[in-house]
Formats: structure tokens, sequence, C-alpha cells
């Protein structure tokens, strides 16, 4: 048996949750997210707690069983509390700014980069910090992702969009020999 997957999820005074046919709707202060349901697990609700099962012992079923739990627990979280991913810009003259709900950033190009945030994600800005805040989990890592590909971090100079907390490793540069 999965360890992650017989774990119950408690949901907290404000959640709650609609078992349908194929998917498990999770409701909260923050909104109300979605999980798919794979036809081998079966997900039932007894005095605000979540339980995961199999119907089948199969390959796929036993695959599956932890991921689905932890995805259920995820959009508990979410929707209570919200997710969040900081990330931090280096670099002389590098910064970021709202324009309305867009996210524009200026990292050594010749045109700023404008970043519209997809459904559900917001952007705040403060100084040199990003900040990606959400419901969804995957969608915050996803909207955070494409944020630092627009400039990864030199790893000679260390400049570029790292995320709050990345230590980068910074190479060693050529240096010349004296005295031939």
């Amino acid at each position: 048996m999965s360890k992650i997957g017989k774990q119950p999820i408690n949901l907290p005074d404000a959640v709650k949750a609609e078992i349908l046919a194929d998917s498990v709707k999770v409701s909260g202060p923050k909104g109300e997210v979605s999980v798919a349901i794979p036809s081998l697990l079966k997900v039932s609700l007894a005095e605000n707690i979540l339980a995961v099962s199999r119907l089948k012992e199969t390959r796929q079923s036993k695959a599956s069983h932890g991921t689905i739990r932890s995805l259920l627990a995820n959009a508990v979280l979410g929707v209570s509390s919200g997710w969040t991913k900081e990330l931090k810009i280096v670099g002389t003259g590098y910064r970021a700014e709202m324009i309305g709900k867009d996210l524009s950033v200026k990292v050594g190009f010749s045109h700023p980069v404008v970043m519209v945030p997809p459904e559900g994600i917001v952007f705040t800005v403060a100084d040199d910090k990003i900040t990606v805040l959400g419901i969804n989990k995957e969608l915050v890592g996803n909207a955070a992702a494409k944020i630092r590909r627009i400039k990864k971090v030199d790893p000679y100079k260390g400049k570029g969009i790292r995320y709050a907390g990345e230590v980068i490793k910074l190479k060693q540069t050529k240096t010349a020999k004296i005295g031939g």
C-alpha cells in the first residue's frame, strides 16, 4: 500500500469537497479547484476527511494512488491558503513592473518582455522581487518557471531571474597566465 496514498486528508472548516463521477471539486474561501480521478481509484468523504483507495490492485492504480492523494491535498491547501512562488531579479538595470494585471520585465533586451497572467494567477512586484500567487499549485509553478525562463541566471556573473532562496554556484572565469 502506498505510504502517501493511505494518509487521510483533513478538510478545514471553510473547505468543502464534492465527489463527482470522474473528479473531485474542492471549494474554499480562495476559489475552487477540480481534480480528475482515474477510474481505478475511489475517493470517499466522511466527517470532513477525504480518503483515496484503490478499486483494483493493478500496476497503474498503485502508481497513481499517492499522486492523486497529493493532488487532492494540494487542492485543499490551495483553496484555503493559496500557493506562492517568489522570484528575484539580480542585475544592474534589471527590473520588473506591473502594467495593469500584466507583468513587464526589463532584463537587458531591446524591448521589455510582457507576461499576461493565466486565469487564476496574480503577479505582484516589490523592488526586485516578483511574487506569483494562485490556488492551483501546478499553474503557480508553471507561471514562475515561464518568468524565470525569460532570463536564466548567468553562470559566470549570477545575473538574471532566479527563485528566492535559490543558490547559484558561479563558474570560475579564465585567468591570465603571468610570465608566459
